[in-house]
């Protein structure tokens, strides 16, 4: 019986696959199919997982913290600087959209959760952040940017953007 292999390209909600087979040291193509996910079915599956996974996470902080001492009063989120996203169809023929469509998801979660917890919910968007943060802590922006750096020190590497952004949202929402 002769040897065959799959290969594959993942992407949001569908695949690549190819199946091939060496023949004379050269790949021959046997099989080719773009196997998919129904969009919407997949996508709900994926929110609804995103949700329960969002809850889990905000609960066990809540706990976390009430152990304590504290009482969590807010949860802040950063939301994206970008346009609304299109119809879904849309979406899909885009690489960069199903990326965004990605992120949105995410965040719709967390905002899902955070109610579902009690717990109030304070946004801003990624491009408003730093002018917000100079106005609401009365600080220059280079000394935003040291205060933050300063905050991972005790933490260790890595001390990304990523959560120093996640640091300033809150802290503005705790001075509003």
């Amino acid at each position: 019986m002769k040897h065959a292999v799959l290969g594959f390209r993942a992407h949001f909600g569908w695949t690549a696959l190819v199946a091939i087979s060496l023949e004379d040291g050269f790949p021959q193509v046997l099989l080719r199919e773009r196997p998919h996910a129904e969009a919407r079915g997949f996508i709900s599956g994926v929110r609804a997982e995103a949700r329960h996974l969002a809850y889990r996470a905000i609960q066990s902080v809540l706990v976390n913290l009430q152990k304590q001492g504290y009482e969590l009063k807010r949860c802040s989120l950063l939301l994206a600087s970008g346009r609304p996203l299109p119809g879904l169809a849309q979406i899909l023929a885009s690489h960069a959209l199903i990326h965004a469509a990605d992120g949105e998801i995410f965040r719709e979660a967390l905002l899902h959760a955070s109610k579902r917890c009690g717990v109030e919910t304070f946004t801003a968007k990624e491009s408003d952040l730093l002018e917000r943060a100079v106005h609401a802590l009365r600080l220059q922006p280079d000394e935003v940017a040291r205060r933050l750096a300063d905050l991972g020190h005790p933490l260790g590497f890595p001390w990304s953007q990523n959560e120093k952004f996640a640091v300033l949202v809150a802290w503005v929402s705790l001075c509003r």
